[in-house]
């Protein structure tokens, strides 16, 4: 229980950081093609980078509260069978 809490709680702040410093993650990781494309050529890749800490932050979220584990079985269940 302390790992999952622990662990959760390390992915927000890597959410955290990413939505916070999607400048820097820009300079060191570069653009990326697709969003340059499709979101304009100047905050194509800083949206990916902001939205990619977003997602991170709710996944850290529901990973630290337990609820990442039955949201993964509620929409996978029906695929794979029980899990």
């Amino acid at each position: 229980m302390f790992g999952q809490i622990f662990f959760g709680l390390i992915l927000v702040g890597v959410g955290y950081l990413l939505t916070w410093k999607a400048n820097a993650f820009l300079a060191n990781f570069g653009r990326i093609a697709w969003f340059e494309q499709h979101l304009g050529t100047e905050g194509g890749s800083r949206f990916f980078y902001k939205l990619l800490g977003i997602v991170t932050i709710i996944l850290g979220f529901m990973y630290a509260t337990g609820m990442l584990q039955t949201v993964l079985a509620k929409f996978f269940g029906p695929i794979f069978g029980s899990l």
